[in-house]
């Protein structure tokens, strides 16, 4: 297992992409992806423009047919006319031919695996013997190694892009909807890269839900260390949404993972014009950037502790923390000790439950109340807050770290806790200096800090600080975006909403915004708004509904996976989609 408390890139590979190398001591690249449909020339490269002016690194289209992937020469040879050389990638589902094509005039070609060989998903189960199943890797190896060899003779970079809501039937018969069979996927495809010695490949594996997209990643990342593979990997949490959520749950799942050192190169996945996702990844990357060097951790791993499944750390039950309870919110008191927020946080500090400071730690002994807060920092009066935690089983720990890597110091707090048989719940205390105009900047940087905790099921508690005007209810609706996005805690409806493409069937940001003001008094519900086919009914098994682009002005209506009505007009479909909803909450007799 990798060093959990001090942090250090993963080394991988370097990979060639045009002229913007990826992987090995190359700096994290970000990227966004066109939204035109590629036989737009136009449209793409004044698109493809402000990507790149806004500072992409490399830019991405959908090519769904063979019609795109040609039509990629003429984007490439007019961006080259003005003089912009960013590498240029084709994003291809369904159509083995098409990747072939696009490789030729393209720095990248992305395909996925789930739908690159094997037939579309039909969400049926299917029987194989292990010759059949052998039979079965065959067709990709025959179908893989014709790109291969004209990725090789054209200098291109191949992305084996696996998607969560795309995984084959095949693969879900045989290892059923897990981070396994996510991985398998992937690694059918690397290990005839590696035999045949094409070494020019990046992965991703990409998913709506948080939790599968980092665990999947991790154990990719485990499982080619044991074959001795290093290839760079790609990370983003597909179908994100768009505003403050979408950023939110995007810098959850993405800072979980760089904070361990992974990732060569990200791209946001926002439901907005594409050039908004780049400052948001940009500042990501350099949030996480700014831990390399710091000062050691010295910490040891909890011996329990599983890195590839954690589970949630076990805690004392003490009223509505710890043990099984969704972690709280907490937030600082208002001057007058009040809170004015429409998301009532579950602890307003200090309040009537009392909160002590490291040097108050002999005042517990004499405290009457049945629940306390001890501030505590990891290694510091440590056999004083440990004696102190053995005595007291009511006191919640606030740990607080002040290092260049508080990611690190909070790790090492719980599993020092763990180690001691500790059973305190941890609530953690993050803190921020920025003003109103810069609150996208603590939202990401909040989300990303705690990715990691909340993935590793090491938090019972958030509480975010900040030395700056913005006000303690925006403290408090972000903490709980925050674990809305970790899965953890549901305080509102929650959107699963692409970032929109070339497949794309309807005006993306428009219907968003009309689905929302239909639904968003559904607090729970998790409503999914697909482009397209592509992943649409796999990412509706991870919502509760689903409204998916099925032709141009029709659209499809899902529940769960389940198509409930097909091709309804444009014009209609919100109205439909609530109906199903309101007719599914109603009481059974």
């Amino acid at each position: 297992m990798h060093d959990l408390f001090n942090y250090n890139r993963r080394k991988s590979s370097e990979i060639h992409v045009g002229d913007c190398p990826m992987g090995g001591d190359n700096p994290v690249r970000v990227q966004s992806m066109a939204t035109k449909p590629t036989t737009d020339t136009e449209g793409c490269v004044e698109q493809a423009r402000r990507i790149i002016n806004a500072g992409g690194e490399y830019v991405r289209f959908t090519t769904q047919g063979t019609r795109e992937a040609e039509n990629m020469k003429n984007i490439h040879d007019r961006l080259r006319e003005e003089g912009l050389t960013t590498p240029l990638v084709a994003d291809v589902h369904f159509n083995p031919h098409v990747a072939e094509v696009a490789a030729r005039y393209c720095e990248k070609v992305r395909i996925n695996p789930g739908n690159y060989v094997d037939p579309a998903r039909t969400f049926k189960h299917l029987e194989y013997t292990d010759e059949e199943y052998a039979q079965e890797l065959k067709k990709i190896e025959d179908t893989l190694l014709p790109l291969l060899s004209i990725c090789r003779d054209h200098g291109t970079a191949l992305r084996i892009g696996v998607n969560h809501g795309s995984l084959s039937d095949r693969i879900m018969s045989r290892y059923g909807d897990t981070p396994e069979g996510i991985v398998e996927s992937c690694m059918e495809f690397l290990r005839l890269c590696k035999r045949e010695q094409f070494d020019n490949v990046v992965i991703s594996i990409k998913a709506s839900n948080t939790v599968v997209m980092v665990r999947s990643v991790r154990l990719l990342a485990h499982q080619m260390e044991k074959e001795g593979m290093a290839y760079p990997l790609h990370l983003g949490v597909t179908e994100a949404g768009e505003g403050e959520d979408g950023r939110i749950k995007s810098a959850v799942g993405i800072g979980a993972l760089l904070a361990d050192g992974m990732g060569d190169t990200i791209r946001v996945s926002l439901s907005e014009d594409p050039e908004c996702e780049i400052p948001v990844a940009r500042h990501l990357v350099e949030h996480i950037a700014k831990r390399e060097g710091h000062p050691a951790i010295e910490a040891q791993p909890f011996k329990g502790f599983n890195y590839l499944n954690p589970e949630r750390r076990k805690t004392n039950d003490l009223h509505v923390i710890g043990s099984n309870h969704v972690p709280v919110v907490i937030t600082t008191a208002n001057e007058n000790g009040t809170f004015t927020g429409t998301m009532k946080p579950d602890f307003i500090l200090p309040g009537t439950v009392p909160l002590f400071q490291p040097d108050e730690m002999g005042e517990i002994d004499h405290s009457n109340h049945s629940l306390k807060f001890l501030i505590v920092e990891y290694g510091k009066r440590r056999e004083e807050y440990l004696e102190c935690l053995r005595k007291h089983p009511e006191v919640v720990v606030v740990s607080v770290s002040h290092h260049q890597n508080p990611v690190g110091e909070h790790r090492a707090l719980a599993h020092e806790l763990m180690t001691q048989g500790l059973g305190n719940p941890m609530v953690v205390r993050l803190s921020y200096a920025y003003g109103k105009a810069q609150k996208e900047l603590l939202q990401l940087e909040a989300a990303a800090d705690m990715g990691p905790l909340l993935m590793d099921g090491l938090v019972d508690g958030l509480w975010i600080t900040n030395k700056g005007d913005i006000t303690n209810d925006i403290l408090a609706e972000t903490a709980f975006a925050i674990l809305q996005a970790a899965r953890l805690r549901m305080s509102k409806t929650e959107y699963i909403s692409c970032p929109g493409c070339g497949r794309t069937l309807y005006d993306l940001q428009d219907t968003i915004a009309k689905v929302k003001k239909a639904t968003q008094h559904l607090k729970g519900l998790k409503i999914g708004i697909m482009g397209c086919i592509v992943n649409g009914p796999g990412e509706m098994a991870d919502a509760d509904y689903g409204y998916v682009g099925a032709g141009p002005g029709k659209v499809s209506i899902y529940r769960r996976k389940q198509c409930i009505e097909k091709n309804v007009p444009e014009s209609q479909a919100v109205e439909k989609l609530l109906e199903l909803i309101n007719k599914d909450r109603q009481p059974t007799t």
